[in-house]
């Protein structure tokens, strides 16, 4: 029997929303969207950037080649999980409810569809307009005089003597090829009609991929490349001399690259990643690309040799990989086919004259990185290296540099005699190697370097030095959702909070102790921290909010991830937003979660920011009726976040920093109408467009703007006062040298 609403009273009036939420099954798999499904949506909206015209050209070549690296990363990990799932014939059913075979189904239909787009609009677009701007790209049989003369002189002198031609034969089992290698398939006759003969040429390494080919002193010369690949191919012939051949096509493998370690077995994990990472290059293969014009003869041997099925075919109608093309990218003579060049500002509160130290005693500093330089962050370990008053420095990392200033300041700290401590992650995927020789060299130096804790990843970033003032021992700190890497410091956004605060400092140390000693977690008022509190209190933030909307009070959520897959939070944010909590995402890749579902999520609303910067830090906000909680944090909400990594959500306190964050930062992201894409209840998203007229905001324009007005003011304050500020990187170069 049906009730209208004018016979309910108020007190059953306040019990309504507890019954409709009874009714609703927030865990009913159609209220979920595939995860693999929803990143292949975030790869298109990469691809999608690659298309829009108004990008600069060599911006849009980037994109492009970040879309092929995340598809190789993708088949490396993701697939090969799925593809290991099917042959264990497990049972496990996602939350969306779809099998993994269906998932594999479904991400090879969505994977093909995507790479059929990149290659017509390469061909029909991109290649084109590379030309129009005097960058060609060649087919090596099509080059005629001196082009062709030289091409032939360069294979016989610098990639003729590479190459070793392999026999596959009775005697010879086809070769173990590396992953993502390009090689080369040749079929051969000793004479006519006789024996078919097989042969595999890997395609060299040690040369480049995209060759430049010699250009005059003209400025308006045009650049004209060839793919190495071509070349062999084309001269293929001088490595079988007497033979016949039938046939030469180009094909890339790519292989599990996944590491299975079992660190209460392994005696020394170091050695053992080693050991894993040389294995991982020949894991399964997962995929296979050919040429467009591969016959099926060839393209049928080649998956019975890699045990591979027609669906992890892909015939590509160009460059096998579109990775290679980085070297455009790169060249600083294509200046003007690029974005403005860009170099944070540094903080007002952090003039480099200043002393560090003291300005962090006075007040916490919040950077918003790129925007505002990493290079605080450099100083403030260099300075803790060499001063004489720093006593100790613990720091974890996950991924850093090859020529990281953050560890060399790390090592010259410990010859320095203070103690250092590094909680290095050694298994920070595709970063393995750089961090086992980071890890040998701090040791040399005498640094205490920490592999982490058993069964968890240490992905949270957090440096800690203990310095003796002048009035007593003293803890700083730095807080960041990103890397100790100062160079993709400039590409992408991430924060960093510099403090003294005694109740965050102790709070880091205590978590330090935890991480590195046996005491057990104690739990702690500031940080958040997983695996051991984090997704709780984060799901008792969120039922906070449900209340206070049920209560008639101020509710609402704001979060900044670059991913969104962990169903229990999920499954309260839908109830938060049947109870009237307003909910904005801002979700850069993965999103499992429905939006605009009605009477389950008609109070989110996802967008997705795909721009010049990668949008790579974690933003978390919560009302509390008007008493509002921001956290930063180096986790994303999903359930390796939560359950298999050490991560840290921190407060940010100090009124100004929160008045930055709530009135500047979270709205500009809000209203991008330029580079925010909206996710729709059926998984696809649709660009933002703003209303006729309107002035289009863009987030990441705005942020670079006000940037460049502050680095132009500083500018101007140093000529009045004619103060020399010598840039980080030369004082670095000058303590070297002293």
């Amino acid at each position: 029997m049906q009730t209208s609403a004018a016979e309910v009273t108020t007190d059953e009036l306040a019990l309504l929303p507890d019954a409709i939420q009874a009714e609703r099954d927030f865990s009913d798999p159609a209220n979920f969207i595939n995860r693999e499904l929803s990143w292949l949506e975030f790869n298109r909206r990469v691809l999608e950037e690659a298309q829009d015209p108004t990008q600069p050209l060599m911006e849009r070549v980037k994109f492009m080649t970040i879309f092929s690296n995340n598809l190789d990363e993708f088949f490396e990990i993701r697939v090969a999980g799925i593809k290991q799932q099917i042959q264990s014939e497990t049972s496990e059913i996602g939350p969306d409810g779809m099998s993994p075979t269906e998932t594999f189904n479904a991400s090879q239909r969505l994977v093909h569809e995507l790479v059929a787009t990149q290659y017509d609009f390469w061909n029909k677009e991109l290649m084109p307009a590379l030309a129009k701007n005097g960058i060609r790209l060649h087919d090596v049989a099509q080059l005629t005089g001196k082009r062709a003369a030289w091409a032939k002189r360069y294979f016989q002198e610098e990639v003729f003597p590479m190459l070793t031609p392999l026999a596959v034969d009775a005697s010879h089992p086809f070769p173990q090829l590396l992953n993502k290698s390009h090689n080369l398939l040749v079929r051969a006759r000793a004479h006519q009609g006789g024996e078919t003969l097989l042969a595999i040429v890997q395609v060299p390494r040690v040369v480049p991929r995209l060759i430049l080919m010699p250009r005059g002193k003209s400025a308006d010369e045009p650049w004209d490349y060839i793919y190495l690949a071509s070349l062999i191919k084309h001269y293929i012939a001088e490595l079988f001399p007497g033979l016949i051949l039938d046939g030469v096509h180009a094909f890339r493998v790519t292989r599990n690259s996944d590491l299975y370690i079992d660190e209460e077995e392994a005696e020394n994990l170091l050695r053992t990643i080693e050991q894993e990472l040389r294995r991982s290059s020949r894991g399964n293969a997962v995929r296979l690309e050919v040429e467009a014009d591969c016959p099926p003869d060839f393209k049928d041997l080649l998956l019975a040799f890699f045990d591979l099925q027609e669906a992890d075919l892909y015939k590509l109608n160009g460059p096998l990989s579109m990775t290679h093309l980085m070297p455009l990218v790169t060249n600083d003579a294509f200046a003007k086919l690029k974005d403005r060049p860009f170099q944070g500002a540094t903080d007002p509160a952090l003039p480099p004259q200043a002393g560090i130290f003291e300005v962090m005693r006075k007040q916490d500093i919040l950077l918003h990185h790129p925007y505002e330089s990493f290079d605080p962050v450099v100083r403030f370990i260099e300075s803790a290296a060499t001063d004489p008053q720093v006593l100790a420095i613990k720091i974890t990392l996950y991924r850093t540099s090859g020529d990281s200033p953050i560890v060399e300041a790390l090592i010259e700290a410990a010859n320095n005699g203070k103690q250092v401590t590094a909680l290095l992650e050694l298994r920070a995927r595709f970063d393995e190697a750089a961090n086992i020789r980071w890890a040998r060299q701090l040791e040399e130096a005498g640094a205490h370097v920490v592999y982490g804790v058993v069964g968890l990843k240490t992905h949270c970033k957090a440096l800690l030095v203990v310095r003796r003032d002048s009035d007593r021992l003293r803890q700083y700190v730095h807080l960041g959702t990103g890397n100790y890497h100062h160079r993709t410091a400039r590409i992408y956004t991430d924060f960093s909070l510099l403090t003294s605060a005694p109740e965050l400092t102790e709070e880091v140390a205590i978590a330090f102790n935890t991480l590195t000693g046996l005491a057990g977690y104690p739990g702690l008022k500031k940080l958040m921290v997983a695996p051991f509190d984090l997704s709780e209190r984060l799901i008792k933030l969120i039922e906070r909010e449900r209340d206070h909307a049920r209560a008639g009070k101020p509710a609402r959520i704001i979060a900044k991830l670059n991913s969104l897959v962990d169903d229990d939070v999920i499954e309260k944010l839908y109830e938060a937003s049947c109870a009237g909590v307003k909910i904005d995402l801002i979700v850069r890749g993965i999103c499992c979660l429905r939006p605009r579902v009605p009477g389950l999520s008609e109070n989110i609303r996802v967008i997705s920011i795909v721009g010049r910067f990668l949008e790579h830090s974690r933003v978390y906000y919560f009302e509390n009726a008007g008493q509002a909680d921001i956290y930063l944090s180096s986790a994303d909400w999903m359930p390796r976040n939560f359950y298999r990594r050490i991560e840290i959500a921190f407060p940010i306190d100090a009124p100004a920093l929160r008045e930055e964050m709530v009135n500047d930062i979270l709205p500009s992201l809000l209203n991008d109408e330029v580079k925010a894409r909206e996710l729709q209840p059926d998984g696809s998203y649709v660009r933002l467009r703003p209303a006729e007229g309107a002035v289009r905001s863009q987030a990441q324009l705005h942020f670079r703007e006000r940037s460049r007005q502050a680095r132009r003011a500083a500018a101007e304050l140093q000529a009045k006062s004619g103060i020399e500020l010598i840039p980080i990187k030369a004082k670095r170069d000058q303590r070297k040298r002293a």
